[in-house]
């Protein structure tokens, strides 16, 4: 087999085989077609691509969810932004920040029925202090959700497994939300704070106007 040799006067000579050529090239390409996967569900510049659900409508969506420098930025007023297309089997990215005060929102995934003004669906907690809880949104289950003894509650929870990862007020946190065949994990900032279980396999994807400011960006989704 040839060899190519390049000379190097700090490492001296390093001889590199055809076959390992072809093997970064393979490897190049294969990174090219993963990162050719994620889509981006915010654009940067406005939002479409979303349905959008207020409480009672006592205010319009486009003053609840606007754009400024590539940034969704929310009002607080009770609602919430959805995606038009479902989603399942993959991994979705979030990034946020409090813009004020930390206070409440939240991550919604696999919503079967966009109901007003919570969805059917799974909610990964943003509520400071909770983030990472997993919400049990109307009439949604997980299989290893476990009601207590006086019944099952309004907002059924699934709280999270380790301390607050969570940043302060002003800093950006990330969520990447897991989720194959129904089976969903949860990390806040790197740290793993919860799984579940569901039979839905696929759903919207939505984010959670509630309490006060914040804000959102970097928002996508890798098939798995």
């Amino acid at each position: 087999m040839k060899r190519y040799i390049v000379m190097n006067k700090k490492f001296g000579e390093i001889k590199i085989t055809v076959s390992s050529i072809f093997t970064v090239i393979a490897f190049c390409f294969i990174i090219e077609v993963q990162a050719q996967k994620v889509e981006k569900l915010f654009n940067g510049k406005n939002l479409s691509g979303w349905n959008f659900v207020i409480d009672k409508n006592v205010e319009p969506a486009n003053e609840v969810f606007t754009v400024a420098d590539s940034v969704i930025c929310v009002k607080g007023t009770l609602g919430y932004m959805y995606t038009k297309k479902k989603y399942g089997n993959t991994v979705v990215h979030v990034e946020w920040r409090w813009a004020d005060e930390p206070t409440n929102s939240g991550i919604f995934i696999l919503i079967e029925d966009p109901k007003n003004p919570f969805p059917k669906g799974i909610e990964c907690q943003l509520a400071a202090g909770q983030a990472g809880d997993l919400v049990l949104l109307g009439g949604s289950d997980l299989q290893n959700y476990k009601a207590p003894p006086e019944g099952r509650p309004a907002f059924p929870k699934i709280l999270k497994e380790n301390p607050s990862s969570e940043k302060t007020a002003g800093e950006w946190n990330h969520a990447n939300i897991f989720i194959k065949d129904g089976v969903i994990d949860v990390y806040v900032n790197g740290i793993h704070q919860n799984h579940g279980t569901t039979a839905v396999k696929s759903g919207h994807i939505g984010l959670q106007s509630e309490g006060k400011k914040i804000q959102f960006k970097n928002i996508t989704v890798t098939p798995l």
